[in-house]
Order: structure tokens, then C-alpha cells, then sequence
């Protein structure tokens, strides 16, 4: 299973990643996939999470080809 990985604004700066991608045989969720990426790097508090660009939950279920975006809250001013 390949999945697409991508980290925006202050998560991509914080942890020095744009974007990557991984493989794995088993299944995997949300969570999982940042923990993979991130050497199991803390998960920011109100950190946001999709799959194709659909919001999603740490415990939502990834599957081969998908996209999984991480990004900090929007705010506005």
C-alpha cells in the first residue's frame, strides 16, 4: 500500500517536511501514517488532519493510494 503524505504552514516548518510518501503492507490509520512520518513526533494539539482532502479522524482507516494531509487550524483575522 503507497500513501501520499503532506504537511502544511507551521507543522511543515516545525517538522522539515513538505511532503513524502510511504508504503506499507498492512493497514494503517490516520495516526499511524503521522507516526510513521514523523518518527512518532508529538501530535500538535488541534492539529487537523484529511484524507483526499476530505477532513478525517486519527482513527480513520487509510487506504492504497490515498493522500493524508496534516495541517494547524485556520484562523483568520
Amino acid at each position: 500500500m503507497s500513501i501520499e503524505v503532506k504537511f502544511f504552514a507551521s507543522l511543515r516548518e516545525t517538522l522539515g517536511i513538505e511532503s513524502t510518501s510511504i508504503t506499507s503492507s498492512a493497514g494503517l490509520t490516520v495516526r499511524e501514517v503521522w507516526d510513521s512520518t514523523t518518527d512518532s513526533a508529538a501530535y500538535p494539539v488541534n492539529t487537523l488532519c484529511a484524507i483526499n482532502m476530505d477532513y478525517a479522524h486519527q482513527d480513520d482507516a487509510v487506504k492504497d493510494g490515498d493522500e493524508v494531509a496534516f495541517f494547524p487550524p485556520v484562523t483568520g483575522g
